[in-house]
């Protein structure tokens, strides 16, 4: 199982290689805005977005961005005016424009208004703030940069280096959490909290080490039902518990579940993608040993085979009815019927 995971790692590393450096010229285009009709997916999808309007947003590496309203399937791509067609990040702003991260071949940010797609123009900056409309999106590749979006400006922050730790690093997730701050996923020195304020850091090894092979790094940050934070390890973080207030950390960890299959020593424990559904069961996604559902007190597994054989996944995604999602790296789409996750087709 970790040899997969780590040829997986590797073959990342070779797919997601980046420059760092962003265009400063803003691109808009309505040439070919209509998109173009599909019947069907591409095999790589990995990310899923459903907006505030509904509509569905699928993002792959190789075959830019599917929209999806419940009835016509668009597809989105270089002929239409995204820079490239790989797809890192789908996020939303507050009026309702779409916006999409892509680290490769080169860092870019592109807003989607529903008629243009425009690619916003970094600014260098040290303005470190916390606004509750902010929009946060990873960088490129090899590289201690994140941007912050406020409505007008993309800022092109760099995180500071946690104490003791002079390493590089780079950034591969973010979160916000359920008081508003933002929480930054590294490899390989763990996890940053930003209060708007000060920059606090989890950096103890377990947090982004296999037991004894290479990084996995911090994939996926997710609160369970009781506030504590998991970051791709069976262990959990409590945070802002009376235990921790008590302490002089700002966290204590706490043994948890173990391996999701209830060993000692699991191949499990290293998970890409977390999500609480509406019942507070927490998902885990494993590269190539399906979906765990962990209720708090027992782990359930759910294979997801094409031909009996595990496909490889790499993000769960809870859409605006509590419905999951799943993205895979070559099978598509597949969706969580109550039962079991199946093969999604238009």
């Amino acid at each position: 199982m970790r040899l997969y995971i780590l040829l997986f790692l590797i073959t990342q590393i070779a797919l997601t290689s980046c420059n760092g450096q962003t265009s400063n010229k803003k691109k808009i285009t309505d040439k070919f805005i209509n998109g173009e009709s599909v019947s069907k997916l591409g095999n790589n999808i990995m990310v899923i977005y459903q907006d505030s309007k509904n509509v569905y947003w699928f993002g792959s590496w190789e075959t830019g961005v599917y929209k999806y309203d419940g009835k016509e399937l668009t597809n989105y791509t270089t002929k239409h005016g995204l820079p490239n067609n790989r797809i890192d990040e789908i996020k939303e702003d507050e009026f309702g424009n779409i916006y999409f991260t892509s680290c490769h071949p080169t860092s870019t940010v592109v807003k989607f208004d529903g008629n243009n797609f425009t690619t916003l123009s970094p600014i260098p900056s040290n303005d470190w703030q916390l606004q509750p409309t902010d929009i946060w999106f990873k960088h490129a590749y090899r590289n201690e940069k994140v941007y912050r979006y406020d409505g007008s400006a993309l800022y092109e922050l760099e995180l500071p280096k946690p104490p003791n730790l002079p390493n590089p690093f780079e950034i591969y997730s973010i979160y916000k959490d359920r008081k508003g701050n933002i929480w930054f996923g590294t490899n390989p020195v763990g996890v940053c909290r930003y209060n708007g304020k000060s920059f606090e850091w989890i950096t103890e090894e377990d947090i982004t080490e296999f037991r004894n092979e290479g990084a996995n790094g911090v994939r996926s940050i997710a609160e369970d039902k009781n506030g504590d934070f998991w970051f791709n390890t069976e262990y959990r973080y409590g945070i802002y518990d009376s235990t921790t207030l008590k302490s002089n950390q700002f966290y204590t960890r706490y043994q948890s579940i173990g391996g999701l299959d209830g060993k000692k020593d699991s191949n499990l424990d290293e998970y890409l993608s977390t999500v609480k559904d509406n019942n507070n069961n927490l998902w885990f996604v494993t590269y190539l040993d399906g979906v765990w559902k962990y209720d708090g007190t027992k782990v359930t597994h759910y294979a997801i085979q094409d031909k009996s054989k595990q496909i490889a996944l790499f993000k769960i995604y809870k859409d605006n009815k509590g419905d999951l999602w799943l993205g895979s790296h070559q099978n598509g789409v597949y969706k969580f019927n109550g039962i079991t996750f199946e093969k999604f087709t238009k």
